[in-house]
């Protein structure tokens, strides 16, 4: 089985350099059929936070969308099953709990669950310039939202 990648492995190569050598080294993404590049600029950024619908890039079949979320109260369990989170806090503070188990999950819409609490968890306080990672899968919870908590979120979207 190895020698079979490493054999697909090598006819990609071979065949990407001769899309190289055919066309001078230079070759357009939009002619591989990658996706243009997406620029937001900051104060378009910061001006979309409390807004709604929340993603400031749509997802469109890529693989990945681009949310600014601003919570002004605590929220409900989620559950992901497709898509992991990662979540930058530009403002505020929350505490969140991540991981452990799911009591008494329900399904919700798409490929969302909720429940009726969490056990087994890492508690973590959110603040400005904080990063966490939630992978598909792991219950969350906003437990207290103190005030109010601004983040973006990247949403990385499994087929």
């Amino acid at each position: 089985m190895k020698n079979v990648w490493m054999g697909l492995a090598a006819l990609a190569a071979l065949a990407i350099g001769a899309v190289l050598t055919v066309t001078g080294g230079h070759v357009k993404a939009a002619e591989l059929g990658m996706p243009a590049p997406t620029y937001v600029e900051a104060q378009a950024v910061l001006d979309h936070f409390g807004k709604t619908p929340n993603a400031i890039v749509p997802a469109n079949g890529q693989g990945y969308e681009v949310q600014t979320n601003r919570r002004n109260k605590d929220g409900n369990i989620e559950i992901h099953l497709k898509e992991t989170d990662i979540f930058y806090v530009t403002d505020g503070s929350a505490t969140i709990l991540v991981g452990g188990n799911a009591v008494e999950p329900k399904a919700t819409k798409g490929q969302n669950m909720t429940a009726k609490d969490m056990t087994d968890y890492q508690t973590y306080n959110l603040k400005k310039g904080d990063v966490l990672v939630i992978p598909a899968g792991q219950p969350h919870w906003f437990k207290k939202v103190n005030g109010s908590i601004d983040y973006l979120v990247v949403k990385h979207i499994k087929p």
